[in-house]
């Protein structure tokens, strides 16, 4: 039986080659929809086959029994969704209907878990594969890949196999495309150190308002003994929202709640037309977003900008004010990343900064390395909010900027990198807060403990440099000695030259 297993390693290499037969008409950004949906349909697949064998096997000739424990399974999978029957029709002159009927089955079959998730998407579209011949060998290619993957459960090595190769396959295809995937993608290590910051407990609410594929929401939720918890999240992209919801299904997180839509312009996770409130709030919103809605932020009917509205230019605001709009008060948790401008841009957004910090909400600010997101190469930083921060008015200041693995592409946070940090933060949180007006250093170099006085000194600036002192003193310089070197130096060169000439003369070169 050993000899059956398939590590995770074999499924994102054969996958990954199969995304060779689509690169030569479409660009990653585009082909990503294709290849992920394919998988989610070879898996589900795979787990039914797995669960008839199951069952057959506990009750034998009697068929009518396991159709209907089938009927009882977390899914429901007919027949023309099934990936052995569309691989069956692969050389069908319609098989890009076919595909696209057996998605279409699937989602009525499985209406509250995957309503609407392949509306977008078509296998028997001109515009994307081409004229009909060159549709059908797409296709066909395609399912031949695919056909060499085997999904069983019961043959793979690990809980979660599948549900990691997935979130793999949507880290690649972000690095490729660069930027533009980068807004649906949070490099693994940072929504692992997002996730531990936050610190989400049993029972909470949690939620990501710009949850692109739900990585950063999985990992989360990952950090949670059990599973009493409740995720939801929004996402504006419709084709990211539905790789959202068959990651969530993937990761067995069916009960998730992820709507589609513009989180500022139209928030959808609402109670009572109310914003609905989370223990914790996390996210990577896109940075510096320009026409975000300022025009009507004023006259919020959620009054989510009553700290003042953010230029119309940069957004950063925006979403940190609807995040902790959002959250339980007294309670509410805060997680975001952020560019650096946030720190310091002076103006409206000065302002904001000013007033959450007045209210004692800015609990740590943490600057990260450059070249860490997929797309951009400048370094970010993640901003902790904390609505039950008490009587303590200190704010944790952390420069990570040096700490990392250094990548060809894109830098790369470790283990022990994240440890530090999550260690810093945990310190500075069991330590009582400070009595003096000056803030202290906690680790050289590294972290520093500000007061409010210290923020207020520097005119609620929080760039980190200003409380984090990383100048390396250089070593001092010896004039007399090096002058005295220099000219020895001098010496030797024109003995060198000097002799250089006589050996010329003696070859008659000169």
């Amino acid at each position: 039986m050993a000899e059956n297993i398939i590590t995770q390693k074999d499924i994102n290499n054969i996958v990954w080659k199969a995304c060779d037969t689509l690169r030569p008409v479409m660009g990653s950004e585009q082909y990503k929809d294709y290849i992920l949906t394919l998988l989610f349909i070879k898996y589900l697949s795979d787990v039914w086959k797995d669960k008839v064998e199951q069952y057959r096997l506990k009750y034998p000739d009697n068929e009518e029994m396991v159709q209907r424990q089938l009927q009882r399974e977390r899914f429901i999978l007919p027949e023309v969704s099934n990936f052995d029957y569309l691989y069956q029709n692969r050389s069908e002159p319609n098989i890009g209907e076919i595909i696209d009927i057996g998605l279409t089955a699937l989602e009525d079959a499985n209406r509250s878990k995957l309503a609407m998730v392949f509306r977008s998407i078509s296998f028997n579209s001109e515009t994307v594969f081409g004229q009909t011949k060159q549709r059908n060998v797409i296709m066909k290619n395609l399912l031949v890949d695919f056909s060499s993957l085997d999904l069983q459960p019961s043959h793979l090595e690990g809980n979660d196999i599948i549900g990691d190769s997935y979130e793999f396959l949507i880290s690649k295809f972000a690095g490729e495309s660069g930027k533009k995937s980068g807004e649906f993608y949070t490099p693994g290590e940072v929504s692992t150190l997002l996730a531990k910051l936050v610190d989400p407990q049993p029972g909470n609410r949690i939620c990501d308002p710009t949850c692109g594929s739900g990585s950063l929401l999985i990992k989360v939720a990952n950090e949670v003994k059990g599973k009493n918890y409740s995720l939801y999240g929004q996402e504006n992209n419709g084709s990211t929202w539905a790789l959202c919801r068959m990651n969530m299904f993937l990761h067995e997180q069916d009960s998730a709640t992820i709507e589609w839509g513009d989180t500022i312009n139209n928030p959808k996770l609402l109670e009572k037309d109310n914003l609905m409130k989370f223990n914790i709030v996390v996210a990577n919103p896109p940075f510096s977003l320009d026409k975000w809605g300022a025009d009507t932020a004023s006259s919020d009917q959620f009054n989510r900008f009553h700290r003042g509205v953010p230029p119309k230019s940069k957004g950063d605001y925006a979403f940190i004010s609807h995040m902790i709009e959002t959250t339980y008060e007294d309670v509410g948790k805060i997680g975001v990343i952020v560019p650096h401008g946030v720190l310091f841009r002076s103006s409206s957004e000065g302002q904001i900064r000013k007033k959450l910090i007045d209210e004692n909400l800015l609990e740590a600010v943490i600057g990260l390395p450059a070249n860490l997101f997929f797309g951009t190469g400048i370094p970010a930083a993640i901003l902790i909010f904390n609505r039950g921060k008490g009587a303590n008015k200190d704010i944790l200041f952390i420069d990570a900027s040096r700490e990392f693995e250094s990548g060809k592409n894109q830098n790369k946070f470790r283990d022990s990198d994240i440890e530090h940090i999550v260690t810093a933060f945990k310190t500075f949180k069991a330590t009582a807060p400070l009595t003096t007006e000056k803030g202290a250093v906690i680790e050289d170099k590294y972290n520093y403990r500000a007061t409010i006085a210290d923020i207020i000194e520097n005119d609620y600036n929080l760039n980190i440099p200003r409380y984090v002192d990383t100048f390396e003193e250089e070593e001092e310089v010896d004039i007399k000695a090096t002058h005295q070197k220099i000219t020895e130096l001098k010496s030797q060169l024109v003995e060198v030259e000097s002799q250089m000439e006589n050996y010329l003369k003696e070859l008659d070169l000169i």
